[in-house]
């Protein structure tokens, strides 16, 4: 099992009496967690406790109503975007949801294009060649982070999501999420409808990543022995998670975002830079094209 190859360090994570009121009352209140860089954070609880939101909140998709906390020493709620910038999100209802109907091919090939757009513009002037072995770099090191053997699916890269097993889609959406090279990855239901053999690979998978660097907070009906556990249950008002989860987006703030990868693995501070996000639209055919290309090269298209 492979980690995250040459990525950036993780990130600590801590809060103290951390809450989130929700449109029906708390969605999760009096959190307190401390973890370390490259840490395995298990949010453990039943469904409707408020684990979603609480997954959203200390990834800065959500916005909290009281208490305090720091991704990477940066402070929430003010350095939402900050952390928004250095974290991705996979397998949350909703935000990452994968279309069945897509192969597993263009999956990549369009997270492939999302994140070209969050290139320098020196980047973009490397010529097409040496972009293309990048992007195929990055792709192979996020499906072997993740344990997708893209090969041994049913049709290869051609396979639709609809045609995955329940602990491949989820690979998928690991690996998704980790193109970026994000220093905290949030996973959602993890332990959802696997049995226990593929409760073991999924941990197992997502410790490989911890061992790399990154830090991972996983939602979880049972956190396993090893991880850094916090708890939601009591004192959560009944039903308030499932509402907001709906719409991640509730009672977020103006700092919220729609995009649930708002540019991962990056400098927090790159917005500062008149070089960010500088994707002319008329390099979007060549994107592409490239993209395709990484693909190809790697048998993957």
């Amino acid at each position: 099992m492979g980690g995250v190859v040459d990525g950036p360090p993780g990130l600590a994570v801590s809060a103290r009496d951390f809450g989130l009121a929700g449109p029906r009352g708390w969605a999760f209140r009096g959190v307190t967690v401390e973890a370390e860089p490259g840490s395995l954070i298990a949010v453990e609880g039943p469904s409707g406790s408020g684990r979603t939101c609480l997954l959203l909140a200390l990834t800065g998709r959500m916005k909290p109503t009281e208490g305090t906390a720091a991704v990477g020493g940066f402070e929430l709620p003010k350095r939402m975007a900050a952390v928004r910038r250095v974290s991705a999100l996979a397998h949350v209802t909703g935000v990452t949801d994968l279309d069945p109907a897509l192969t597993v091919g263009e999956h990549l090939r369009e997270r492939a294009l999302l994140q070209r757009r969050f290139t320098s513009l020196r980047g973009l002037l490397r010529p097409r060649g040496e972009r293309a072995a990048e992007t195929r770099r990055g792709i192979e090191a996020a499906l072997t982070a993740a344990g997708l053997d893209v090969e041994t699916l049913p049709k290869g890269p051609r396979t639709a999501v609809r045609d995955l097993e329940r602990l491949e889609a989820l690979r998928l959406s690991l690996a998704l999420a980790l193109i970026g090279r994000p220093r905290l990855l949030g996973v959602d239901d993890a332990d959802l409808k696997l049995s226990p053999a593929e409760r073991s690979e999924l941990w197992a998978q997502l410790r490989s990543l911890t061992d790399s660097g990154v830090t991972v907070m996983a939602v979880c009906s049972e956190a396993p022995e090893d991880a850094v556990v916090v708890r939601t249950g009591p004192g959560t008002s009944p039903g308030a998670d499932a509402a907001t989860d709906a719409n991640p987006e509730a009672d977020a703030g103006p700092e919220a975002e729609s995009s649930d990868q708002a540019n991962p693995g990056t400098d927090p501070e790159a917005d500062a830079s008149p070089e960010a996000d500088a994707s002319p639209e008329t390099d979007s055919h060549d994107d592409a094209k490239e993209a395709a290309d990484a693909l190809a090269e790697t048998g993957r298209s």
